[in-house]
């Protein structure tokens, strides 16, 4: 019995198995389409396409078959091997893949701290004890111990900038006592804003380490951030030579420039003549947008926000850099969340914070991959790896037989190979890691071995992971075959086959014909009695010099001419029927009035095929192509399956 029963739960299931068994919709010699994509390109295009035959599912299945006949060519052409269609489909796989390769939560969490920090704009001094990040523990140990004095001697209550002078070793100390001014998000190493943004003003951090080093941060200032502004500005330099008939000259001539200004003239135009900042005088003094911190002169940045209307004036007033008068061109709020998120999600990628989306990426695969490691094998690497990869000296073993082979596998079909780890390993000699006993550094960096490989083997099987993914990279694949196909098969042979162009356009010739052409002079005005006038001189036979010059006087120009040979549709011409030689009545189209002189008429005649190439051309083109569907049909052996069909028409029309 339970045989029995084990046998008919096992047919069920194989009945259910063949019921749910995708359907194809059409073959193409040994290639198979199914209904699902057909369904899905279809209602993809339905709002796109412009002519309602299109949206006829016959004629659809038609275009479909079509489109699937052409990619099949390609690919029968070998058209797939092309180096540069294979270099194109990866680059955008790859572009396409960085929307998958982060976890959401973590991006989503980074992004909106990111949007409530760009809201804000802390002012801080710090003061910097350099230390390379693969420093030897010796050196960090120093470097260390030298912070924590420093900071001993705040806690005590020693004055911040007289600490910065006398300890830091950022070298601008000496010009701005460790004052970093305003800054927001983004501005800073991701660690040092951190610090910036989680201290309260008045207050100076713990000590804390980033790439450059070790750092105290005190806050001064916390505001909103003013958001960005354009301006322009006039420059006068700041002379180099302390003279003081030299530092005269100066502010008398951004003095004079400024009465200029006030006395009506052109901004752009002083810019233009006077402005030494060679950068933007050609462009009317105007800077690149910009934000608090960007620019090395506090004092410009004071003057260009303190601005408030469009195209207002500052005085003039003097920086490190010379004199200078600055015009608000415009400014530019901090936008809403949803409108910079694409912005700050490419942000928060490409600074640190993409370790910790990498990181968090990691653990979840390590969660969701099985993976096992042949210990045996990672053991004899250990016992290869010796204290030289401390001194940067380690160089792989020549026994290299002895240490290869599959060192781990990532769910049961990702095979990873310990060259490869090897090789990592002795790459990251440069990182000067200093995890003893030489054991546990191996086991560290095998770890992160293992989470770049399973990111690489999680990007590698995207399509398996997410069925949108592969649609759109099928998708693109497809095209691209295609635009090679049609490039190769129609539209040079479109251009270069000059016999086959000619003998189309002579049997087609009825369909390039010229209408009525009229060799005219076209005369328009927005003042109605100007026209009237000038359709008097055109009835006394005046030329159109003589015209132009009785009624465009004083540099007003109060009728125009445009003189040529249009079709009888052509602009204000379709406002005429069967205008014959002579000058026309008055008429008015939109604001201005129109009067026409006609030289020539020309009736209706065949185009030669120079008068009509381009047309003819695109025309060619279509005709080979469609009966190039025509020779593929031919070419490959096509069966509609018409039961699934009939399957789709019922599930689209639902």
């Amino acid at each position: 019995m339970r045989y029995l029963f084990q046998l008919l739960v096992f047919i069920t299931f194989i009945q259910n198995s063949f019921s749910q068994e995708k359907q194809a919709l059409f073959t193409i010699d040994d290639a198979s389409y199914y209904s699902d994509e057909f369904i899905r390109v279809y209602n993809k295009n339905l709002d796109l396409v412009k002519d309602d035959s299109q949206k006829d599912l016959d004629k659809y299945l038609e275009l479909f078959v079509g489109y699937k006949l052409k990619v099949q060519k390609a690919y029968k052409s070998g058209l797939q091997y092309n180096t540069k269609y294979q270099n194109e489909l990866k680059s955008y796989r790859s572009q396409l893949a960085k929307n998958y390769m982060n976890d959401s939560k973590v991006t989503n969490e980074l992004v909106e701290e990111a949007y409530e920090r760009i809201n804000k704009e802390v002012k801080a001094s710090h003061i910097l004890i350099l230390v390379d990040e693969s420093a030897s523990p010796e050196d960090t140990l120093k470097a260390y111990a030298k912070v924590s004095k420093v900071h001993q001697l705040l806690k005590e209550g020693k004055n911040f900038e007289d600490v910065a002078v006398q300890y830091s070793e950022d070298p601008s100390v000496k010009d701005n006592k460790g004052n970093l001014g305003y800054f927001s998000a983004f501005r800073m190493v991701y660690p040092f804003e951190n610090a910036a943004f989680n201290t309260t003003v008045g207050q100076f951090s713990a000590p804390f380490r980033t790439k450059f080093g070790y750092h105290i941060v005190k806050v001064t200032d916390a505001r909103k951030n003013k958001g960005e502004v354009t301006v322009a500005h006039i420059m006068i330099v700041k002379p180099t030579d302390t003279d003081e008939a030299s530092q005269e000259k100066a502010k008398q001539t951004i003095e004079d420039v400024y009465k200029k200004i006030q006395q009506g003239e052109s901004f752009e135009s002083l810019a233009n003549q006077f402005s030494e900042d060679k950068s933007t005088s050609g462009k009317g003094g105007v800077l690149q947008r910009f934000g608090s911190g960007q620019l090395a002169s506090e004092k410009f940045e004071e003057v260009a926000f303190s601005l408030n209307d469009k195209n207002e004036i500052s005085k003039p007033f003097l920086s490190q850099f010379g004199w200078h008068i600055v015009k608000l061109v415009e400014k530019h709020p901090v936008q809403s969340i949803q409108e910079m998120r694409t912005e700050l999600e490419n942000k928060v990628r490409k600074d640190e914070r993409s370790l910790i989306i990498t990181n968090s990426l990691a653990a979840k695969l390590r969660k969701k991959y099985a993976f096992t490691k042949n210990e045996k094998l990672l053991q004899k690497i250990k016992k290869s790896v010796t204290n030289d990869f401390y001194t940067q000296t380690w160089e792989v073993p020549d026994n290299k037989k002895e240490l290869s082979g599959e060192i781990a596998v990532i769910n049961k079909n990702g095979k990873l190979y310990s060259p490869s780890f090897i090789s990592y390993l002795s790459s990251q000699q440069k990182a000067n890691i200093k995890i003893k006993p030489i054991g546990a550094l191996v086991d560290h960096l095998f770890d992160k071995w293992m989470d770049v490989q399973l990111i690489q083997y999680y990007e590698d099987n995207l399509e398996n992971e997410f069925v949108e993914f592969k649609n759109v990279v099928e998708e693109y694949r497809d095209g691209l075959l295609l635009f090679d196909l049609m490039e190769k098969e129609i539209w040079e042979r479109a251009k270069t086959d000059t016999i086959g162009l000619n003998t189309y356009f002579n049997n087609n010739s009825k369909n390039y014909m010229w209408t009525n052409r009229y060799d005219v002079d076209v005369y328009s005005s927005t003042n109605e009695k100007v026209i009237k006038k000038t359709k008097s001189y055109l009835e006394k036979n005046k030329t159109t010099d003589y015209i132009k010059s009785k009624i465009n006087k004083k540099g007003v120009v109060d009728v125009m001419v445009k003189s040529g040979l249009f079709e009888e549709n052509h602009d204000v011409l379709s406002e005429y029927k069967n205008p014959q030689i002579g000058t026309t009545s008055v008429v008015k189209k939109g604001n201005y009035y129109f009067v026409v002189k006609v030289k020539e008429v020309k009736p209706a005649q065949q185009k030669s095929l120079d008068e009509c190439r381009g047309k003819v051309i695109s025309d060619y083109q279509q005709f080979l192509e469609n009966n190039w569907v025509d020779e593929l049909k031919k070419e490959f052996k096509v069966i509609v399956n018409q039961n699934a069909f009939e399957e789709v028409k019922s599930q689209i029309s639902k």
